[in-house]
């Protein structure tokens, strides 16, 4: 039976944000709390883990994209 890897939320979500970033939907010097509105009712997990990982809606989104590994 393969393995299939789990991908962490944050991942996802650096993701998401990497690709709004490259489709000029956001720019990387816009605050985190600009992409509040494009996650929706995902937004409170999000935000709620952003906070635990030390982040601010006031930082920069390019302070989620320099993140290497989200460990818990």
């Amino acid at each position: 039976m393969p393995n299939k890897q789990v991908i962490h939320p944050m991942v996802k979500l650096q993701q998401k944000v990497v690709s709004l970033v490259n489709s000029e939907i956001i720019k990387s010097d816009d605050s985190i709390g600009k992409i509040a509105l494009l996650f929706g009712d995902q937004w409170s997990f999000f935000k709620s883990e952003l906070v635990a990982y030390g982040f601010s809606m006031q930082d920069p989104v390019s302070d989620i994209l320099v993140v290497e590994t989200w460990d818990d």
